[in-house]
């Protein structure tokens, strides 16, 4: 099995990147995201990769981290997750991104992605929240307000600051972050309008 590609870079094409390796030519599918930051032709370049071997076909996937082959490989253990809708949500949120949204339920984030819907969204989160903070550094207590939010065992303040800040046009996950330390910042029994004043402030560094 191969596990790392490390050559020059042949040729591209819309969904892939051949990799030279000592004369012989590897086609690699990766995501959008990993394909722009691939060098120009003719330039080295090195892929963690990831090999799939079928009945009537091998594929290799490369990734340009170890982190992002092991979310590849994570989220198809989710029914309705293969590798293209896989590379398609790393082609829309970088590893840090994707172990945030799925921390704080951010579906909609997830849902940015080609082919992916608000049940497949929905369901990632579900069944990969466990796995989220152990990929992305997430602040654990980030993580535990996000599922507090979802079960709607929040005070009302915070729930209240956490649905301005996204009424403001603010992604669910920043707002949750925001909100996460701006509760530390103010300790017990903040209200709303503090809070919002401080998650703003959050939000403007």
């Amino acid at each position: 099995m191969i596990g790392k590609l490390k050559g020059l870079i042949d040729s591209y094409g819309e969904d892939h990147v051949i990799i030279d390796v000592q004369g012989v030519g590897y086609v690699v599918q990766c995501s959008a995201r990993t394909l722009q930051r691939l060098p120009q032709p003719g330039e080295a370049a090195a892929l963690s990769i990831e090999t799939h071997v079928r009945e009537d076909a091998i594929r290799l996937y490369g990734f340009m981290s170890d982190v992002e082959r092991d979310w590849f490989r994570l989220m198809q253990v989710v029914q309705g997750v293969g590798a293209k809708v896989a590379l398609a949500i790393l082609s829309t949120l970088d590893p840090g991104g994707l172990a945030t949204a799925i921390a704080t339920n951010d579906k909609a984030a997830i849902a940015r992605a080609p082919g992916v819907g608000p049940k497949l969204a929905q369901r990632l989160c579900a069944e990969l929240k466990d796995k989220a903070p152990a990929f992305g550094h997430i602040d654990p207590g980030v993580a535990q307000l996000a599922g507090a939010l979802e079960d709607r065992k929040l005070p009302q303040p915070i729930a209240d600051a956490v649905s301005a800040l996204a009424n403001l046009g603010y992604p669910q996950a920043q707002a949750v972050a925001a909100v996460a330390a701006a509760a530390k910042a103010a300790g017990d029994g903040a209200g709303t309008a503090q809070l919002i004043k401080l998650g703003l402030k959050e939000l403007a560094k």
